[in-house]
């Protein structure tokens, strides 16, 4: 039987599909966008992303993901299809495709088993799941099979993992339902209640990537962004200047959670494996843990070494891969 094996990072904000022998080769935003009337897709991905917040009443753009499992079966089905076709699949008879496809460590079974189905769907003949922090130790090139203990935090769109890896396995792990989503909307909210000012997702994206901080001190007034919105006051378009230490105020709490989440796992961790992880230290992965400063505030909260990884959005995608190679 000829087919091809696919690892897909299946996440809240973004979707990549890693091919055996060819590596990451799409890497796009989960956004369907979808006719009302008629039911069919409009556009998948960038494309469709570029469309939050300015489509027309009859057409609607959903992101099926929500907390890193899924929220809308059927767009998410839609979606994973067009990925797949887009990253090559083939779906004839005699070909069996083999696809591992990773999860949030906190998933229920049921949020597992629509993963496996959805993916079914979409063209898998072999579907495995694996928890998104074993995927980002290995993707991030740890040696996780030794006796020796790795601290991983995987901060994605939706979900925060953070789990003590050993001798191949999760010892001890915490999923966050939090993460890059709920920055953004602590930005939205502080915004609103500050200026006056609506803004939307896309553009407290922005802002989180170039201005956002997660410590108050050591950044300039200087490091500004221009922020462009609605007045709910009068209604008009407005403009207003937010700075590296506005972002910190907005995401304070958010960040705070995150952090409490670590030390809860730290509290969990078996003596041997806790002296390992100090001499260690911690490595973190994901689109969210490249929030300017947010590893040093994570090495000052726990006292470790914390370095992010040389790829971190990548890193669970890479993991796929290496997990396909030992696939039974």
């Amino acid at each position: 039987m000829f087919g091809t094996d696919y690892g897909i990072d299946l996440g809240t904000a973004s979707v990549l599909v890693y091919v055996k022998g060819k590596g990451i080769v799409l890497n796009e935003p989960s956004v369907v966008a979808i006719d009302k009337s008629s039911g069919k897709k409009i556009a998948v991905g960038e494309d469709a992303r570029l469309m939050i917040g300015r489509t027309p009443g009859n057409i609607m753009a959903i992101r099926p993901m929500r907390d890193g499992v899924i929220a809308d079966y059927q767009t998410t089905e839609i979606m994973l299809k067009y990925f797949l076709k887009k990253a090559g699949i083939k779906t004839w008879p005699f070909i069996k495709n083999r696809v591992v496809v990773c999860i949030p460590s906190g998933v229920t079974e049921v949020e597992e088993r629509a993963v496996k189905q959805a993916a079914s769907k979409a063209g898998a003949t072999h579907v495995k799941v694996v928890e998104e922090p074993y995927a980002a130790a290995i993707g991030a090139g740890l040696d996780i099979f030794g006796p020796e203990g790795n601290l991983v935090i995987d901060i994605g769109g939706g979900t925060t993992d953070i789990a003590v890896i050993s001798l191949g396995g999760i010892v001890t792990k915490t999923s966050i339902r939090m993460g890059g989503d709920r920055l953004d909307e602590s930005i939205i909210r502080y915004i609103r209640k500050e200026y006056n000012l609506m803004i939307g997702e896309r553009t407290a994206e922005d802002i989180k990537i170039s201005v956002g901080c997660a410590i108050p001190e050591g950044n300039s007034e200087n490091n500004e962004i221009d922020v462009r919105g609605r007045d709910l006051i009068t209604g008009l378009p407005k403009t207003v200047t937010v700075n590296s230490k506005m972002t910190y105020k907005a995401m304070e709490e958010a960040l705070e959670v995150i952090v409490a989440g670590v030390k809860e796992v730290l509290e969990r961790t078996p003596p041997e494996l806790a002296a390992d992880i100090m001499n260690r230290g911690i490595i973190m992965t994901g689109g969210g843990s490249m929030v300017h400063s947010l590893d040093v505030r994570i090495a000052r909260e726990t006292g470790l070494a914390v370095m992010l990884a040389d790829n971190p959005i990548s890193c669970v995608a890479l993991g796929t891969g290496k997990v396909l190679d030992s696939f039974k």
